[in-house]
């Protein structure tokens, strides 16, 4: 029996989209913890909706680890991807990819390639997924987030890669909890870091759209004037002082 956690791999995924269907990105914060250290991945799709991102940043997660031997553990606030690739999908393997209603199951050809990647992991270690809270102190999860809406807004991302300790240091949180074995992961047990949540409450939303700036309350109102427009940008504020930022940002672009 393994005493210690020396060939453990935590993972946190998340998926977004703008539209459902719309511009999307996923992703993934990768903790190998033999070495201590962090790799951030994550990729734009013109169009998807946030389940497929969702599924996505699963499937490339665990292509990013295929070669590695050891326990990893999925944590995700995707009660969707957690309840597909756990309890549904052996249901819609036997009835041939149909559901209850005999309707064809949604994302068909994404859940068959996860299914055969979770095999394949199965094979090198035991596979944990873990259901967090989303919208809370989940470093992890918060930052995976991140990239993923950075991406389906199409704005720039910057990965962060590197030892565990400058990781949390940048980001003025704790990935995992001190001491803890990865069984025991608990989301509640994460400080909130100090880095900008994209899915925190909105102060508003902006478009930009050739060469004007105007301002909405909600993103129905934002998404309708943006939907179909070449070239236009939009963007969610967090607060008075984010929206002047976000203004004088595309003033001199």
């Amino acid at each position: 029996m393994k005493q210690d956690n020396e060939n453990d791999i935590v993972i946190f995924t998340d998926g977004s989209s703008l539209g459902n269907p719309g511009p999307g990105g996923w992703g993934a914060v990768i903790l190998f913890q033999p070495e201590n250290k962090v790799e951030e991945i994550g990729e734009y799709e013109e169009k998807t909706t946030n389940n497929r991102m969702e599924i996505t940043a699963a499937i490339e997660s665990l292509l990013a680890i295929e070669d590695m031997s050891g326990d990893a553990m999925i944590c995700t606030d995707s009660s969707y991807l957690i309840n597909g690739i756990t309890k549904w999908i052996r249901g819609w393997e036997q009835n041939g990819w149909q559901t209850k209603t005999k309707e064809e199951v949604l994302n068909r050809d994404l859940w068959e390639r996860l299914a055969m990647l979770v095999r394949d992991r199965e094979k090198m270690g035991k596979l944990i997924w873990k259901k967090v809270k989303g919208h809370s102190d989940v470093l992890g999860n918060l930052r995976a987030d991140a990239i993923a809406t950075s991406f389906a807004e199409q704005a720039d991302v910057e990965f962060l890669h590197g030892s565990l300790e400058k990781y949390e240091k940048t980001l003025g949180g704790f990935l995992l909890p001190k001491d803890s074995p990865l069984e025991l992961l608990q989301g509640e047990s994460l400080r909130k870091p100090a880095a900008r949540s994209s899915k925190a409450k909105a102060y508003s939303y902006l478009s930009f759209i050739n060469g004007k700036i105007e301002i909405y309350k909600t993103w129905a109102e934002c998404e309708k004037k943006v939907k179909g427009v070449k070239g236009a940008k939009y963007k969610k504020s967090l607060s008075a002082a984010d929206e002047e930022k976000i203004i004088k940002e595309w003033s001199t672009t």
